[in-house]
C-alpha cells in the first residue's frame, strides 16, 4: 500500500481563526484608544447636554424678562398715546396723529420682531455650540481611527 502525504485539514482554519483574533483585538483596542474610556465620553455628553440646557434655559429667561419690559414700556406709551389722540381738535387732527402712531407703531414692530429673531438665532447657536463641540469630537476621533 502506498501511503498518502498526511494533510492537515485544520492548519488553514486555525491559522484564518488566529489571524481573525488578532485583527478584531487589534480594532477593539484601537476603538477603546479612540474613545478612551466610553464611559468619560458618554459623561461628556451628558455634560455637553445639561451645558446647552443650561445656555438655553438662561437666554429664554433673558428674552422673557425683555419682553416683559417690553410690554410694560408699551402699556405705558398706549396710555401717553390715549392721552394725545384725546388732544385733538379736529377730526383732521385726529386722523393725522392717529396715522402718525400707527407709522410709529409698525417701525417699531419691525424693529422688535427682527430684534427678537436674531437673539433666538444667536441662542439657538449658544445653546447647541457644546453639543456641536461633541459631535465634532467624536467624528475628529474616528477619522483619526479609520
Amino acid at each position: 500500500m502506498s501511503s498518502l502525504p498526511h494533510f492537515d485539514f485544520t492548519a488553514p482554519f486555525q491559522s484564518a481563526f488566529a489571524d481573525l483574533q488578532d485583527k478584531t483585538k487589534a480594532a477593539f483596542e484601537k476603538s477603546n484608544s479612540v474613545f478612551g474610556d466610553y464611559n468619560d465620553f458618554a459623561k461628556g455628553n451628558l455634560e455637553a447636554f445639561v451645558e446647552a440646557g443650561k445656555i438655553l434655559a438662561s437666554g429664554l429667561q433673558e428674552l422673557t424678562t425683555a419682553l416683559v419690559s417690553d410690554s410694560r414700556a408699551g402699556f405705558e406709551n398706549l396710555s401717553a398715546e390715549v392721552k394725545e389722540l384725546a388732544t385733538a381738535q379736529s377730526p383732521t387732527d385726529f386722523l393725522k396723529i392717529q396715522n402718525e402712531l400707527v407709522k410709529k407703531h409698525f417701525d417699531e414692530a419691525v424693529s422688535s420682531a427682527s430684534k427678537h429673531s436674531e437673539a433666538l438665532v444667536k441662542l439657538a447657536n449658544e445653546a447647541a455650540q457644546p453639543i456641536s463641540t461633541r459631535v465634532s469630537l467624536a467624528v475628529e476621533k474616528v477619522k483619526n481611527a479609520a
